[in-house]
């Protein structure tokens, strides 16, 4: 497809910065380039019509990690980037609601809860606690990052789940308030948001980057971010990254709904919270591990029953209602949790791996990629 001149000169041009993937981070890098450089041409290359991924496809979660998961994470990791990747997400968190503002973005301090359905997962997690807590405690400036608090489940009318543990800090956002509210503060700065332009092929050249659309546009950028999460190794396959997919569900408004907060079960697999008097529910990964390994959109049968059976046993047991809508989303997961925020080559950086938290580390990785795209 050929471009006119207006559309070469208007739109694309020579950009200073192009950044691939217009969620949470490649916004958040278009941002900060443009509020430290306020007369450079800035664009943002989205492959759909919205944000494809998980930015707008997300719980809206504003949480940093469920005991159970934290835990694990030491067994895993090394301590510190365990402490580090908390601290980041902390620190995105309050970076993203300075930046658009609570009220923008719908955020809601209403804690944060891991419900546990056995004696013997409570007592494990318990009984390391007060040892979590004083890891944390300088990050979080809190003694008690997490407490127990047994009487949520029958408070909030859930059944089955028969201990919690409870974390003060954490809190729910409005997803698309906030994806509408970063695109359009973006744009106001003077950011090109062009959707529909899918990146088929990148190539470094001696002083620019040389980026070609499967529309058979190309043009060259002095400098480019790739924020493109679980899908990055379409474009860099060496990229330690891989797609996980995650199904979610919303239900129909239900009346006098006594659940209130943001909740974790199994590790952080499984997750709920409400939507106003609404019920989201959604994960379940770890029932078919491979076949959610993927980059695909899509529900499946095995998860969503599962999903269908936690809702109606567990969760809102004797309630009427009906689910509204049934939807995926696209993580970057990997070995390590902590964010991949890398030069490629001397003018690309990559800033992707976001562990499942864009919500809550998105807004410092977009920082942090433009700092690492910067210095010498």
């Amino acid at each position: 497809m050929e471009l006119s001149y207006w559309e070469k000169k208007s739109f694309i041009g020579v950009p200073d910065l192009a950044v691939i993937g217009s969620g949470i981070v490649g916004l958040n890098a278009a941002i900060t380039f443009k509020n430290a450089n306020p007369s450079a041409h800035v664009v943002v290359l989205e492959r759909s019509w919205l944000p494809l991924g998980a930015s707008t496809k997300n719980a809206g979660f504003a949480c940093f990690g469920s005991p159970t998961e934290l835990l694990s994470d030491f067994e895993s990791m090394p301590s510190k980037n365990v402490l580090d990747t908390v601290r980041m997400r902390l620190t995105g968190l309050s970076k993203l609601r300075k930046r658009l503002g609570d009220e923008t973005i719908g955020y809601i301090p209403c804690g944060g809860y891991e419900v546990f359905d056995t004696t013997t997962s409570f007592d494990a997690c318990a009984d390391k606690l007060s040892w979590l807590n004083k890891q944390l405690k300088e990050i979080t400036a809190s003694k008690e990052t997490f407490i127990t608090a047994h009487h949520i489940p029958k408070k909030m009318s859930m059944k089955g789940f028969s201990s919690c543990i409870a974390s003060p800090l954490e809190g729910q956002i409005d997803t698309g308030k906030m994806m509408h509210s970063l695109l359009k503060f973006a744009q106001s700065l003077g950011v090109v948001v062009l959707n529909c332009s899918m990146v088929s092929a990148i190539e470094q050249l001696s002083s620019k980057v040389l980026i070609e659309l499967d529309n058979k546009v190309s043009f060259k950028c002095a400098n480019l971010i790739l924020a493109t999460n679980g899908f990055a190794r379409k474009l860099f396959p060496d990229l330690p990254v891989s797609p996980a997919r995650s199904q979610v569900l919303i239900t129909s408004p239900v009346e006098q709904l006594k659940l209130n907060g943001v909740f974790h079960y199994e590790e952080g697999y499984f997750y709920f919270r409400n939507v106003g008097n609404r019920v989201l529910l959604g994960g379940g990964r770890h029932l078919d591990f491979e076949k959610e390994a993927t980059d695909e959109f899509g529900i499946t049968q095995k998860i969503q029953r599962k999903l269908d059976r936690l809702l109606r046993t567990k969760i809102l047991p004797g309630k009427k209602y009906t689910i509204e809508h049934r939807w995926s989303g696209i993580m970057g997961l990997g070995k390590e949790k902590k964010p991949i925020i890398k030069k490629l080559s001397k003018n690309v950086v990559a800033a992707v791996r976001m562990g499942g938290m864009g919500v809550a580390i998105g807004t410092l990785v977009g920082e942090l990629a433009v700092k690492e795209l910067t210095a010498n």
